[in-house]
């Protein structure tokens, strides 16, 4: 069976992602989320695929909503892209809602045909030097 599916994520996920205030907008510290049950389609087979996403970031002045941003991840469900797409796609999409000081996103794919696929895409604000023993980019 052949799909026609669109590599490039032309179809977006037509949901909000909400955020709100941080509230301790004056210090740097990381949040940490992981998302063990992403899905989106193979491009080339229209099977599923299978991710852990690991999502960490300093906040600025906004924090992520978490029900709105499984909603959000549920909606890749039915798109078709490849893994190295689909995963910049997501830290575009959360670091444009978020305005974060630094947001990293890993997503670990299953195995597939024996081989494992891991994309880490990250996002830095202008400008941005974290406070000394803080930096996410350092582990």
């Amino acid at each position: 069976m052949s799909q026609k599916i669109n590599p490039e994520i032309q179809a977006t996920p037509a949901l909000a992602l909400e955020t709100f205030a941080n509230p301790n907008p004056e210090r740097d510290y990381r949040i940490q989320i992981e998302i063990p049950e992403f899905t989106c389609l193979c491009p080339k087979t229209g099977q599923p695929d299978f991710a852990v996403l690991e999502l960490e970031y300093v906040p600025d002045t906004l924090c992520l909503e978490l029900k709105a941003l499984k909603t959000y991840v549920w909606a890749f469900r039915d798109i078709g892209a490849f893994h190295e797409a689909v995963t910049n796609r997501i830290l575009n999409d959360l670091s444009a809602a978020a305005s974060p000081r630094f947001m990293r996103l890993t997503a670990r794919f299953n195995v597939r045909g024996g081989i494992y696929t891991n994309i880490v895409a990250e996002h830095r604000m202008d400008g941005w030097e974290p406070s000394p023993g803080t930096d996410p980019a350092a582990g």
